[in-house]
């Protein structure tokens, strides 16, 4: 038996319910020939122009094997130039991307071209430019791209609204999975506000059932309407294998905001209205006597912020904003980034049971006190970690609910702080018991002649203690 009927029938059977369920109607099964024949071809044929694939070349420098060569103690005394003459090796890896723009403005994932010294983009008619980066961050895993079209107006995707998604709608991933060439899969939305995923800072996501394997990073998730609402990123796999049919999408509001933030010249910054709490649980709702868990009960108000000048208090409950459902801090967060600073937001609150909408000024997260980047050095466990004075610029960056202390901000591998597991965003609490509050306490505490050191760290909330002796 021919099986492409059956294929065209399962199609339509989605479509009519798409359709139906977008009218407002009941679903119904096809009634003609002509329902059961329907295909994605117009749909692939419009849309797939405007997707590229994006191929990067990277030069690793590589030193000799040896296990001094690596070894944090020889590296303090000799430096990056212990081990001899490095090597060099070239990578080279792929992805895929959108034009959004018709004079070759092109948006991917942060992750396809980061670190890259070579990338160029080949256009689904095989032709090839070289590509500029325009702007990236690694927050919201999101890159622009320019190419020279020398005056041509190339295809683009129009990005929709993806606050208007809905579970159970049809979708398109569009993308070069494997290097094996532009390749189209279909599947239904999953979820629209996965958050946790591990990916980006501003992990809120769409979920898919689309097949999306290495290589679809950066390409399109469209819908019926042929618009881009969402920039395939990531999936979840089980070995390193491909796609079990759990893939993620950035929604195209954090994409708009990305390249709306390009044409004015300048990087996204997002705003911040002064509040962190933690999300509501299942024993948090009955302690709140709450119906259900979700949300974020606030904890801290910044002083003099926009949240305590709003009067937003300590134990209220924030479940939106602009009347969207936020049901985590990592969902406030991706809800405040895709709004603009110098705007109102309106933050939708429980307080005592009682709805409560109160409009909040968004604005830029101060940097007071000042950041103080400073590497630590020496034959003592933090030698290798970059750390910083915290402020709310600095705890949004690094996605940490306090505003005082000392936070790691990166760490170099292979160094003393590598090998004990500190990591970034760890706030460094006390050392020998000498309490933290400033990147200068920490130096003068690590400055102690000592074989013995108990570090305390809060991580994520979590009290932890390192003792090297």
């Amino acid at each position: 038996m021919n099986p492409r009927p059956w294929i065209r029938l399962a199609a339509a059977l989605l479509l009519c319910g798409t359709f139906a369920t977008a009218a407002g109607a009941q679903d119904v099964v096809p009634q003609s020939k002509t329902q059961i024949e329907l295909t994605f071809s117009p749909l692939v044929k419009q849309a797939a122009p405007a997707v590229v694939n994006v191929f990067t070349r990277t030069v690793v420098k590589e030193r000799q094997s040896s296990p001094f060569f690596s070894d944090p103690f020889f590296q303090q005394f000799f430096g990056d130039q212990f081990g001899g003459k490095p090597r060099e090796r070239v990578q080279n890896s792929l992805g895929s991307g959108v034009i959004v723009r018709p004079n070759g403005l092109i948006v991917t994932n942060n992750h396809v071209i980061e670190n890259a010294d070579e990338i160029r983009v080949v256009l689904s008619d095989g032709r090839e430019f070289p590509a500029k980066v325009i702007s990236a961050d690694e927050k919201f895993d999101l890159a622009l791209l320019q190419i020279d079209t020398k005056g041509e107006q190339l295809p683009i995707l129009q990005l929709r609204d993806s606050d208007d998604l809905n579970v159970g709608d049809l979708v398109l991933a569009i993308g070069n999975p494997f290097g094996v060439g532009q390749t189209v899969t279909m599947g239904i939305v999953s979820a629209v506000a996965r958050t946790n995923v591990g990916v980006n800072d501003y992990g809120y996501f769409i979920q898919t059932d689309a097949a999306i394997n290495p290589g679809n990073s950066g390409g399109a998730l469209i819908s019926t309407d042929g618009k881009l609402i969402g920039i395939n990123t990531a999936i979840y796999s089980r070995n390193g294998g491909g796609s079990i049919g759990i893939g993620f999408a950035i929604p195209s509001n954090m994409v708009a905001r990305v390249i709306d933030a390009e044409a004015g010249g300048g990087k996204l910054v997002q705003p911040w209205i002064g509040v962190s709490g933690e999300v509501v649980t299942a024993d948090i709702a009955t302690s709140m006597r709450l119906s259900h868990p979700g949300g974020i009960v606030v904890r801290q108000l910044y002083p003099g912020g926009p949240s305590e000048k709003a009067k937003i208090m300590p134990g209220d409950v924030i479940v939106g904003v602009n009347g969207r459902e936020v049901s985590d801090p990592g969902g406030l967060r991706f809800r405040l980034a895709t709004l603009q600073i110098g705007t109102e937001a309106t933050i939708n609150l429980i307080r005592k049971g009682q709805k409560l909408d109160i409009p909040v000024s968004l604005i830029k997260a101060p940097e007071q006190p000042p950041r103080q980047e400073t590497q630590l050095k020496g034959r003592e466990p933090l030698a290798g970690a970059v750390v910083v004075n915290l402020s709310p610029a600095v705890s949004d960056e690094l996605s940490i609910g306090e505003w005082q202390g000392v936070a790691v901000q990166k760490i170099r591998r292979g160094s003393y702080a590598d090998q004990f597991g500190l990591e970034p965003g760890d706030i460094l609490v006390k050392v020998n018991g000498s309490a933290i509050s400033s990147v200068d306490e920490l130096v003068a505490a690590v400055s102690a002649s000592t074989d013995n050191w108990t570090i305390t760290i809060n991580r994520g909330g979590e009290s932890k203690t390192i003792e090297v002796h």
